[in-house]
């Protein structure tokens, strides 16, 4: 702390664990302002990238990239123990009312096929929906720049403000960002979307029906492979295991607790089976 700022005398010695600041060979130490820390301690951070991580040194990847590769991953998991629960409902409970191969393996590819057609239709449809709202918020704001380019460049210097930066800094980074490519700015710090890596309804509609049809095939094959006597333990063994490992992974990428997961996915198959195989025995029971 310097003289001035002390109010002690010149030639009066700082208390313990108090240095007075020295020169470095590069030149005078930096001024402290009102207004925060030296100028030189300012720098760029996370936060005042759009769409970064904070705290998170370059080279990583940033929230934004990172969120997306784990909806996949988890989209990619709750596709697959669709296909398992669904498809091992419609062939446990048919074998609860016969044993025939042929229909069991009847029921099992219809079920496959319907379910995996209808998660790839039904994702095309809500993906193309998203990506159609987010084109549409790119183009407003394309306007909305045109039109009034100061007005937008106040309001990205409040959203940055609003994330923690100084009213100065922020003012100084919302310029900075306008003049390199303003469109991108706002739409990574206002909308939160990349204009660049817009969602993919076709990737979308490929990933489910793929993963549907993984996870389909397990109880499919468990319950027409295996001798008559053994079909129905395989079955029931092989897609409890199944989901206990899609209950955990699904809790890994969601960094939750493993167990609570494992236990509902399981829990919720074998409710599942149970009732459609008790469906299935009735049915059977009275000839239909």
């Amino acid at each position: 702390m310097s003289e001035r700022m002390s109010g002690r005398a010149p030639d009066s010695e700082p208390p313990r664990g108090e240095r007075p600041h020295e020169e470095t060979p590069d030149g005078p130490p930096p001024e402290e302002t009102p207004d925060g820390p030296p100028e030189e301690t300012r720098g760029e951070t996370a936060a005042d990238v759009p769409g970064a991580t904070p705290g998170a040194p370059h080279g990583e990847a940033h929230g934004g990239a990172l969120g997306s590769r784990l909806n996949w991953l988890r989209a990619a998991v709750l596709g697959a123990n669709d296909g398992i629960v669904s498809t091992a409902g419609l062939v446990v409970g048919v074998a609860g009312a016969t044993d025939d191969r042929g229909a069991l393996l009847t029921a099992g590819l219809a079920g496959l096929l319907a379910g995996s057609m209808s998660m790839a239709a039904g994702e095309y449809v809500s993906v193309s929906t998203q990506r159609d709202a987010e084109k549409a918020a790119l183009a407003l704001e394309k306007r909305e720049l045109r039109e009034q380019p100061e007005a937008e460049l106040a309001e990205l210097a409040g959203m940055l403000e609003e994330r923690g930066l100084s009213r100065e800094v922020a003012r100084e980074a919302a310029e900075q960002l306008t003049e390199r490519d303003a469109l991108r700015a706002h739409a990574r710090v206002e909308l939160g979307i990349d204009p660049d890596e817009l969602t993919n309804p076709w990737h979308a509609a490929w990933a489910s029906f793929v993963a549907f049809t993984v996870g389909a095939l397990l109880p499919l094959l468990a319950i027409v492979l295996p001798p008559t006597a053994w079909r129905l333990g395989v079955t029931v063994g092989s897609v409890l295991a199944a989901l206990a490992l899609t209950g955990w992974s699904s809790a890994r990428l969601g960094a939750a607790r493993a167990r609570p997961a494992v236990v509902r996915n399981v829990a919720g198959g074998a409710l599942a089976m149970a009732v459609t195989y008790g469906a299935g025995a009735l049915l059977g029971a009275v000839g239909v």
